[in-house]
């Protein structure tokens, strides 16, 4: 490994067999849809007047949360980005989000 950002606060070793660890971050396991209570709103505040529909609540790896991202901006038609177990949609979709998210196995509240 030979990334020199991962070691900035690491002092010079001289020793020749010396070799750095670094922890690595563990992905939580994917919960089962019927375990996840998934939280559907919508917002505006700091978005510039835009209304954009906030899916939170998601546990599960990263991958996980992208393919349901991706599958949700298909069937709604729209754009959006997703990001520490948060989902952004633009625009106001909450009640097809919730339908869809029934559909899918997943308890989703308004």
């Amino acid at each position: 490994m030979n990334d020199w950002k991962k070691r900035l606060g690491v002092v010079f070793s001289t020793n020749p067999d010396f070799n750095y660890q670094t922890e690595e971050e563990q992905q939580p396991d994917t919960l089962a849809p019927e375990k996840q209570k998934l939280r559907v709103a919508i917002e505006k505040k700091g978005r510039a007047g835009k209304t954009v529909t906030v899916v939170k609540g998601f546990t599960g790896s990263e991958e996980d949360l992208k393919n349901l991202e991706k599958m949700l901006k298909t069937k709604c038609g729209t754009g959006g980005s997703s990001k520490d177990g948060v989902i952004i949609l633009q625009g106001e979709m909450k009640d097809k989000l919730v339908t869809i998210l029934r559909d899918l196995g997943y308890t989703a509240t308004k």
